[in-house]
Formats: structure tokens, C-alpha cells, sequence
């Protein structure tokens, strides 16, 4: 690691320690993410191999941040392993308190628009290559002001290392992008709970606050049961099979405008449909770029 030098830590991310770094190489920024490896007696585990080399595919997209190079430290005695990311300065949860709350200085509907474009292009991406992120909120999406570009980060570790509840550093790992089947204690759940998260970003952009912001698996399920309706074996087949389903209270379907009134109707469109309860009915991210919220956007420059 002699060739970078460390300039400050940014975070400890949920798998380890992230650091803000200059390539002396190259004098370019670069993010050093120190991952927590339970190594083997032959070194590196095969599952962190088989991740890191599917975030070096993922990473040819624009929109995917992207992995430089791996290193392999020996640090008294144990080996580490760190991944080289380019370095963004910002992410989109500052981007959206840089507008402050109210309804004042709304972000403006066009960079909605190219966010929206961009993450959803991030995701279909993935998705194409058999991978959910699992994690996406806006704390994990980069953002170059400059450029106007947005990168999905903190890709791709979450089957090597499962996602924790608990992050690196014991805070409660967020629950408000969670999708319902997570939440309900699904065994098995597929790239639709990554399009459950855009919907709820989706939101918070035009929003500015999060769209529904529980402080437990159950707060969490109240908050979107009360907006979206108590889902019932009519409108999500098998939901009271799941392992933490209990009979709720029954509220009744929201119009969705209350709760983002400065959407028009093609984004609550658009919106609504990553909003199903039920995961199969949930638009893909492939589908989702051809909704008619994207036929004014120049799509030339992606």
C-alpha cells in the first residue's frame, strides 16, 4: 500500500473501513475500502475472489462505481485485502439535504429525471449479470456534480458477506428502502427488491425526506401498509405464508399524489409501479427505462 497515501477515513462502510487516498502514481483520488476478510490458511477465500471479479465485470458501466485494482497487504502478519474504487465526493443523501427541507428549492425535475435514468441503467446492468445489490439507498449512490453522473457503490459484496443488520460500526443498518418480502421474512427473494428501493428513492427525491422512514421491521411495515394499503392474499398471492407475517391493521389504499404531490402523472405512474406489493408484479429496471417519465429526456447522452 506504499503507493497510495491515505488522506482521511470517510466512513466505515458496512464491510470495513473506507479511506479517502491519493494514487502517488497517478495523483488521482481514489477510495480504499478495507474489507473484513475472515481469511483461510491458502489466503483469500474463493467467495471473495468470485465478488471481486464480478465488481470488475459490473464496473465497465458508467453508472457502477468503478473497482481500480485489488491489493493485498500483509498487516501484522494477517493478510488484508483492499479495494482501489474511484473517488466521488459526494453521494445523493447530501446531494438532497443540499436543498434543505420544505418546499423551497425543490430539486429540479430535470436532474430527477437524469438520477432516475442513470440509477435505473446501474441497476438493469447488474440485473443482466444475475446480481441484486440488496442495499441500494442514497448514502450508496455517488454523485459527480460536475458531470451530472450517478454511480451505484457498494456493489456486490452481499453474497460473499451477507448483508448484516448491524453495520461495521453496531448502528442499525437503515430499514427504509427495505422491500415488503425482505421485511416479512421471505427465504427466497429476487433483483425485485432492488427496484422496491429506486421507488422509495424515486420518492425521496421529489420528497426530499424519506418516504417511509420506520425505526424497526415493524414501524417499517406500518408506514408502507399505511400509505399503500394492508396487502392481502388478493393483492400479494402467499403473503401470510411468510415467516413474520401477522394479521396487521387494514388500512385502506392512499392515493400516492399525498405523499409526493409535486410528481406528475407519468412519474406517480412509474412510481406506483415500483411500489407493488407483490415482487412479481414489480416493473424491472429494463422495462422501467422505456416508461413514457423518460420520452422527453436526451437520452443521447447516456
Amino acid at each position: 500500500m506504499d503507493g497510495y497515501e491515505k488522506l482521511e477515513k470517510i466512513g466505515e462502510g458496512t464491510y470495513g473501513k473506507v479511506y479517502k487516498a491519493r494514487d502517488k502514481r497517478t495523483g488521482r483520488l481514489v477510495a480504499l475500502k478495507k474489507t473484513r476478510l475472515e481469511m483461510e490458511d491458502e489466503g483469500v477465500p474463493s467467495t471473495a475472489l468470485r465478488e471481486v471479479s464480478l465488481l470488475q465485470m459490473l464496473s465497465h458501466s458508467i453508472y457502477i462505481v468503478r473497482l481500480l485494482c485489488v491489493e493485498s497487504v500483509d498487516e501484522n502478519g494477517k493478510p488484508q485485502l483492499y479495494l482501489v474504487f474511484e473517488y466521488l465526493d459526494s453521494d445523493l443523501k447530501k446531494y438532497i439535504d443540499s436543498h434543505g427541507r420544505g418546499s423551497s428549492n425543490p430539486i429540479p425535475a430535470k436532474t430527477i429525471q437524469s438520477f432516475m435514468y442513470q440509477l435505473l441503467k446501474g441497476v438493469a446492468h447488474c440485473h443482466g449479470h444475475g446480481v441484486m445489490h440488496r442495499d441500494l439507498k442514497p448514502q450508496n449512490l455517488l454523485v459527480d456534480k460536475e458531470k451530472g453522473l450517478l454511480k451505484i457503490a457498494d456493489l456486490g459484496l452481499g453474497r460473499a458477506f451477507t448483508v448484516p443488520l448491524k453495520s461495521y460500526t453496531h448502528e442499525i443498518v437503515t430499514l427504509w428502502y427495505r422491500a415488503p418480502e425482505v421485511l416479512l421474512g421471505a427465504s427466497h427473494y429476487s433483483t425485485s427488491v432492488d427496484m422496491w428501493s429506486v421507488g422509495c428513492i424515486f420518492a425521496e427525491l421529489s420528497r426530499k425526506t424519506p418516504l417511509f422512514p420506520g425505526d424497526s421491521e415493524l414501524q417499517q411495515l406500518l408506514h408502507i401498509f399505511r400509505l399503500l394499503g394492508t396487502p392481502s392474499e388478493q393483492s400479494w398471492p402467499g403473503v401470510n405464508k411468510l415467516r413474520d407475517w401477522h394479521e396487521y391493521p387494514q388500512w385502506q389504499p392512499q392515493n400516492l399524489s399525498r405523499a409526493v404531490p409535486d410528481m406528475g402523472p407519468d412519474a406517480l405512474d412509474l412510481l406506483s409501479r415500483m411500489l407493488m406489493f407483490d415482487p412479481a408484479k414489480r416493473v424491472s429496471a429494463k422495462a422501467a427505462l422505456h416508461h413514457p417519465f423518460f420520452d422527453d429526456l436526451d437520452k443521447s447522452q447516456f
